[in-house]
């Protein structure tokens, strides 16, 4: 492209929804032919396609706490392979904590574009693997962990893939330090398969229109997705806006872990700073600064330009800051593995940091997922198993509308089938279903937690769990109550026995563990709620009658095999809740 041409807005608008297209294809492409559960009916991964220079230009639309690491794995990657060292069809592979999204099961792989001998972008994703080794079946425990070499195998920045050939050494050593080498390097090759395909298609894209139009293109689509983004932190308020919640403990027998959070707003930038939080814990709950900033930038993101470009652009006018020492930003090598579990904390921290100045964006906190995972001997295939659970419930109620049921919060992700988990792994589901007066009531009632029973038909069971939301109840907004509080519990029933979120255990063939969550917080009054839509809730098992007339005032009749509401009597238990 000649110096001084503009890039006409046809050509931009195409161009740029050929690089969506091509993450979309990247990821599909894994979806497809990935081996493990939690990649193939999870989606448990992420894709991006950068520019020559390494900063993310477009992404597919998978988590966000991969998508906000992922440039910094990438930056780490090329600082070890720098570009004029890179060949076609080369590939580099790690998975340390510190430089990619903080725990070592999530493999970054980054591939490099040529056409005609010039470099024109990168193809890059991450995928969670089902184990790297470690104490723990599915490399996620939080008790008994204090540094991250008892987690598993650690990578640094490799070119696993040297001019599209396999580096059969390295690959061995991966295979041999995980209990599921098929899946995990079926899962591997997957992603280097799907980097294939995204290398094709950047060289196709720069074939059809210029290295030089695609680079002008690239850099137009970040400078105006940062001044989209500035734009709309100005429409902020400025000011401090401060706010604190707590995830329950760090395992048995351990002390609450704060999470305190300032966000600065200042004209066009905002700064995010977890000073006061907690210090670094001697178990696996610890976040490091690349995954405590993903969630951040996805917080302020979601408040701010939804719809925009996820990309350079709008990252930087967002400064996240975490003590150095804090489990917000540990010191190496501390353990890191189940962090996922502290996400949800940093992105409500920030939504109710900014729910005073955003009421209308901002939604109350979800219901707490589960991310169990599960080790032992599979007697009818003859062979052992690690199985990976995800447990996603509802959502928070926002300012117009009530929470979603049974949805990925903060991320995108998917509940694992039923019948997935029972092809594939010793388990029957035997119970998949909302749990009725979990979610927080309000004008707009929560999304109502999620039960999932699983019996293990397995010998030598090792449960890792890997919940929260049971000691601190997710928060409500304006005046919206909390959800009710999660469990877990082995064998349900009479004899039950509780099973503390984070804990490490042994189960017996034919025992039932279930996931019972959290419900999700309420938004605003719940007397100002419609009582049409609460007689709604009833009908739909989400409320019963007791909790209708004690959470909203409203008192709902049997009129023959028919429900209805008692208008007068509601009217007049309103009024006396009222006073």
């Amino acid at each position: 492209m000649k110096p001084g041409r503009t890039l006409d807005p046809i050509t931009l608008g195409v161009v740029w929804g050929a690089l969506q297209s091509i993450a979309v294809e990247i990821g599909t492409t894994v979806h497809r032919t990935a081996y493990s559960e939690q990649a193939r009916e999870g989606q448990d991964f992420s894709v991006a396609v950068f520019d020559p220079e390494g900063r993310m230009v477009a992404q597919g639309p998978y988590s966000p706490g991969h998508m906000g690491a992922m440039s910094s794995a990438v930056r780490n990657a090329l600082a070890a392979h720098p570009r004029e060292t890179l060949r076609p069809g080369d590939a580099i592979l790690l998975n340390d904590p510190l430089l990619g999204s903080g725990h070592l099961p999530d493999f970054f792989i980054t591939q490099p574009a040529f056409h005609q001998g010039a470099l024109v972008g990168f193809a890059v994703n991450i995928l969670h693997h089902t184990d790297v080794g470690g104490s723990r079946p599915g490399s996620q425990g939080v008790e008994g962990i204090f540094d991250y070499f008892q987690e598993g195998l650690r990578i640094p920045p490799t070119k696993v893939w040297q001019e599209y050939r396999e580096q059969e050494g390295i690959v061995a050593i991966i295979g041999a330090n995980t209990r599921t080498p098929d899946k995990v390097l079926g899962d591997l090759r997957a992603q280097r398969s799907a980097l294939r395909v995204g290398e094709l298609r950047l060289q196709e894209l720069a074939a059809r229109y210029g290295p030089d139009v695609l680079r002008s293109a690239m850099d137009e689509i970040v400078a105006r997705t940062e001044a989209s983004m500035r734009a709309a932190i100005r429409a902020i308020p400025d000011g401090v806006y401060r706010f604190e919640d707590f995830l329950d403990d760090y395992g048995p027998g351990t002390e609450p872990l704060r999470v305190a959070v300032a966000v600065t707003v200042d004209g066009d930038s905002i700064l995010i700073d977890y000073d006061g939080s907690s210090p670094q814990t001697a178990s696996g709950m610890n976040s490091y600064i690349n995954y405590t900033r993903s969630y951040s930038y996805a917080a302020v993101k979601c408040l701010t330009d939804p719809l925009g470009p996820m990309n350079e652009g709008a990252l930087r006018p967002i400064t996240v800051k975490a003590p150095a020492g804090s489990f917000l930003n540990p010191r190496p090598p501390a353990g890191g593995g189940p962090r996922a579990i502290i996400c949800y904390r940093t992105f409500e921290s920030v939504l109710g940091a900014l729910a005073p100045a955003l009421p209308d964006r901002v939604s109350a906190a979800a219901s707490h997922m589960a991310n169990p995972t599960f080790g032992g001997w599979d007697r009818a295939r003859r062979r052992r198993f690690v199985a990976y659970e995800l447990v996603l419930s509802g959502t928070g109620a926002r300012a117009t509308r009530d929470g979603c049921e049974a949805m990925a919060w903060a991320f995108n992700a998917s509940n694992i089938p039923v019948e997935a988990q029972e092809a594939n792994q010793p388990m029957i589901v035997e119970r998949f279903e909302l749990i009725g007066d979990s979610g927080g009531a309000g004008r707009y009632r929560g999304g109502c937690g999620i039960r999932r029973d699983l019996r293990f038909l397995a010998d030598e069971g090792k449960l890792t769990n890997l919940s929260d939301r049971q000691r601190f109840a997710p928060y409500g907004l304006g005046g919206g109550k909390p959800g009710r509080l999660g469990r877990t519990v082995l064998n349900p029933g009479p004899a039950e026995e509780l099973v503390h979120g984070k804990a490490s255990r042994e189960f017996a063939y034919g025992d039932v563990i279930s996931f019972q969550q959290s419900g999700a917080g309420g938004y605003g009054n719940p007397l100002a709620r419609d009582p049409r839509r609460v007689l709604e809730d009833v009908l739909d098992d989400y409320v019963s009658v007791e909790a209708a007339r004690r959470e909203y005032g409203v008192v709902i009749v049997a009129r023959g095999a028919d429900l209805s509401i008692d208008e007068p009597a509601t009217d007049e238990l309103r009024r006396a809740l009222r006073s």
